[in-house]
């Protein structure tokens, strides 16, 4: 199987790519995000956060608020370990149910990717950039959120200068991604 790793801040255009991508090369895609999702949903770690966090991170029909617990963690670095350390069991399970699905090729999306040990499994690691401003702008108009909660994010994201990455795509302008696509496919 041939695993292909895309990474990148938010708003570069990851889930774009990797859509995009994976109907090309006919594979399947494991958004590591939305099984982030799936985890803080599970009853289990929805007590642990709560013990770590406390109650107020919960909205009224008792699920985590996901940008009130982000406004916790992205402040604080030792509370962003504690969410993954009791976050990452769960996640690391799923994702290992869906590498062990027999594919010819499959992509892993995760803007923390190069953090974990999945990155050094991959057979192709692509690191997708765009413009700060387009990146801010695509992710104030999809997530709802304000600028300041943005920049806190943002603030505390990965430096993917510190890993190397076999393709450098920019999708400042989406409409030169296809091109993007192809010149991927040529190098797979």
């Amino acid at each position: 199987m041939k695993i292909i790793g895309i990474t990148g801040k938010s708003g570069v255009g990851k889930t774009t790519l990797s859509n995009m991508l994976s109907s090309k090369l006919n594979c399947k895609t494991i958004d590591i995000d939305k099984i982030g999702h799936e985890a803080i949903r599970n009853s289990k770690i929805i007590n642990e956060l709560c013990l770590n966090f406390g109650e107020d991170i919960l909205e009224k029909n008792g699920q985590v608020d996901r940008k009130k617990l982000g406004e916790i963690v992205f402040a604080n670095k030792d509370k962003m370990k504690i969410l993954e350390n009791i976050t990452w069991s769960y996640m690391e399970k799923r994702i290992l149910e869906k590498l062990n699905e027999k594919q010819e090729c499959i992509i892993l999306e995760w803007a923390l990717l190069p953090l974990s040990p999945y990155w050094n499994k991959c057979d192709m690691k692509i690191l997708v950039v765009a413009d700060n401003k387009v990146r801010k702008d695509r992710i104030l108009e999809r997530d709802n959120i304000t600028s300041a909660y943005f920049d806190l994010r943002d603030n505390n994201s990965v430096d993917y200068s510190k890993f190397t990455a076999d393709i450098v795509c920019d999708n400042s302008d989406a409409k030169n991604l296809e091109n993007i696509i192809d010149s991927i496919c040529e190098k797979i």
